[in-house]
Parts: C-alpha cells; sequence; structure tokens
C-alpha cells in the first residue's frame, strides 16, 4: 500500500515479500558503514517484521522506497516510537542504498516522512539520531528543517557519539 508520493519516490507500506531486496540494501558493508554492522538475513527479516507490526499497532513506521522511474526499491525511511538516550522518541530514520547516494533522495523520503509525521499523524514532536561522523545525514536532518539538540555516546551503536536532531510542532 502506497503511503506517501513525491516528485519522484513511492513510498509504501514493507512485505515480506521485500526482505530479500531490502537484505541487499541492508547487507551491504558500505550502505551500512555508519550503523553497528552490516544485516543478517535474519536481522532484515526482524526489521520488516518489526515495521510491519508498527503499522498496524501504530499507523506508521519504516517504509519501502521505490524510485517511480524504475520502480526499483532503494531504501527505507519512516517513523519507529523507540527509546533514544532513554527517552522513548518518534524517531525518523532513513537508509538509501549506496549507488543512490548523493542524489537528493533522502532528504526527498525524510522530507516527506517529517511533514507527514507532523501535519498527518499530529506527532509533539520527531527525532532523527545518527553518528557525528555521518555529514550526509546530518545534513539531510538539517536540510528538513531538523535543528540539533545533543550528542550521546550510543550504547546501541558501539557506544558512538551520535546526535539527536529534532523538531518540534
Amino acid at each position: 500500500m502506497d503511503v506517501l508520493e513525491t516528485k519522484r519516490l513511492l513510498l509504501r507500506q514493507q512485505s515480506l515479500e521485500d526482505i530479500e531486496l531490502l537484505h541487499r540494501i541492508f547487507a551491504d558493508p558500505i550502505t551500512m558503514s555508519f550503523w553497528q554492522f552490516p544485516f543478517t538475513s535474519e536481522a532484515t527479516k526482524n526489521w520488516v517484521r518489526r515495521n510491519i507490526h508498527s503499522y498496524s499497532q501504530l499507523g506508521f513506521g519504516h517504509w519501502s522506497i521505490i524510485l517511480k522511474e524504475t520502480q526499483e526499491l532503494i531504501g527505507d525511511c519512516g517513523i519507529l516510537l523507540q527509546e533514544i538516550d532513554g527517552v522513548l522518541e518518534y524517531d525518523l530514520g532513513y537508509i538509501i542504498h549506496h549507488p543512490y547516494w548523493q542524489r537528493g533522495y533522502a532528504t526527498e523520503a525524510a522530507g516527506a516522512c517529517k511533514q507527514y509525521g507532523l501535519e498527518i499523524l499530529k506527532l509533539p514532536r520527531l527525532i532523527a539520531n545518527m553518528p557525528i561522523n555521518h555529514v550526509a545525514s546530518v545534513k539531510v536532518a538539517e536540510k528538513i528543517g531538523m535543528t540539533w539538540q545533543k550528542t550521546f555516546n550510543n550504547p546501541k551503536n558501539r557506544d558512538i557519539a551520535t546526535h539527536i536532531y529534532a523538531n518540534s510542532t
């Protein structure tokens, strides 16, 4: 089911049929270089199942990003309710497969998800978290109007220094 549409992208709910395509992205060491590690096949399955559960429980989650021009699945983007630095937050995340980096897809998808979260879901606050050395992710957060809130050591990702960017309504 399509959830959002932008000029170049469709964002739709993930399904079990997406696992293989998403795994090619999530297992890629370049794409996942800012994560704790590239995903195993089981981790990808759990990721998709978590999102499917989130759709049914909360009405949102991460969605598959489809490039309109070619119908390719190029990443995922969306909002998850999760604990970040000890606080339950609406976390806006985005992963674009590395062959598609530097084309504005993350900004386009994240901007649409931010608007959806604030205007449609009426969420009180969105955050995005990323390692401090993930310059491209910081730029995406800033381009969509989020501002730096703090930096913390993230125990979920090798205890590395991690920025939190936020946007409040």
